[in-house]
């Protein structure tokens, strides 16, 4: 089976390529090469995308081809040009307008507007999921087979957006019983999918031509049961201190990803349905996931190759003065009952 990925030389796309080149499949990776290199047993040909397909591409028949692009203009123009082989484009959850139902899946949730514009992220990052859900509409009027997969949070080995591998450095380099700084709930649903995971099962869907959309998610479960599941992965066993998003947003601490954050946390209800998809069609059409420990174990070991590991949220003298300030409350507040009796 002759392979065409779009990228396959950073995470995703580049896991993409090595599960086909371990499948033994003739794997071909088009990409600028300044982001990072494919895997071993892959080609490379270089392509700039907002150029045509160079014409060692274009003389070429591919089977299948994975797709991660955003860009609506790029993704027509790909599809145009490979218009006989199997799409399998990678979307995003970001392209449904509901983020707070839970157990939604492709069919039940509305889609945003979709914008047929290339724009620049930078200025308009809300365009993400618009752009994607005109990219998703270009692979399925043009392709004569599609699938389409929205993933969630990926996450594992090669993820540099820190967002889940905040976890398992933190809880590495705790000691025994020491207190860690939980957010939100222990009840809270969360949702993710190991990026070895999701390109095992694309690779999958492009070998078998599988048709249809599906989300690209693991099972939904509590996050108090995924940071025990990091903390056994790493070999921690932390005192977790849970609290509240009323208190964390008083302190100023930003949700999801950046260096004022605690990674994973979202506002409820706002965001309940965003970690919380039905993950039952795509576990029925093949998906397989690995344990949340492990994938926290490779993360582990992957960042700690890292000459600059890739990392976000608070540190910890600033967690342990939202810490001292949560205790301190909880005082005042105990205080205040005592009084009132």
């Amino acid at each position: 089976m002759r392979l065409l990925v779009l990228g396959g030389t950073v995470f995703l796309s580049r896991a993409v390529a090595a599960d086909g080149v371990r499948r033994g499949l003739d794997v071909v990776c088009a990409a600028r090469g300044v982001s990072g290199t494919p895997p071993d047993g892959a080609e490379l040909v270089a392509w700039d995308r907002a150029e045509p397909a160079p014409v060692e591409l274009r003389q070429r028949d591919f089977d299948a081809v994975v797709d991660v692009g955003r860009h609506p203009s790029r993704v027509r123009s790909a599809v145009e040009t490979f218009p006989e082989a199997h799409w399998v484009f990678v979307s995003t959850i970001n392209v449904y307008a509901d983020e707070h139902t839970p157990g939604g899946r492709p069919g039940t949730l509305p889609l945003r507007e979709p914008v047929t514009g290339d724009v620049d992220l930078t200025l308009d990052p809300e365009a993400y999921g618009p752009m994607k859900v005109a990219c998703e509409e270009a692979v399925r009027e043009a392709a004569a087979s599609h699938t389409i997969i929205r993933p969630g949070l990926i996450v594992g080995p090669g993820d540099r957006s820190g967002r889940f591998s905040y976890w398992p450095h933190r809880l590495a380099a705790s000691g025994r019983g020491e207190e860690v700084l939980a957010p939100g709930s222990p009840d809270d649903a969360v949702q993710l999918i190991d990026v070895r995971d999701l390109a095992h099962w694309i690779v999958g869907c492009a070998a078998s031509e599988r048709a249809g959309t599906y989300d690209g998610v693991g099972p939904a479960m509590p996050i108090g049961d995924l940071l025990a599941g990091v903390a056994e992965g790493v070999g921690a066993a932390p005192e977790w201190t849970w609290v509240d998003q009323e208190f964390l947003a008083a302190q100023g601490v930003e949700p999801w990803m950046g260096p004022g954050s605690v990674p994973l946390w979202l506002p409820r209800p706002a965001y309940d349905g965003m970690l919380a998809h039905d993950a039952t069609p795509s576990l029925q059409a093949g998906l397989a996931v690995h344990p949340v420990g492990e994938t926290a174990g490779d993360t582990l070991a992957w960042l700690r190759t890292q000459d600059e590991p890739p990392l976000t949220g608070i540190g910890r003298a600033r967690e342990a003065e939202i810490l001292a300030a949560w205790h301190e409350e909880g005082r005042e507040r105990e205080h205040a009952h005592e009084t009132t009796r």
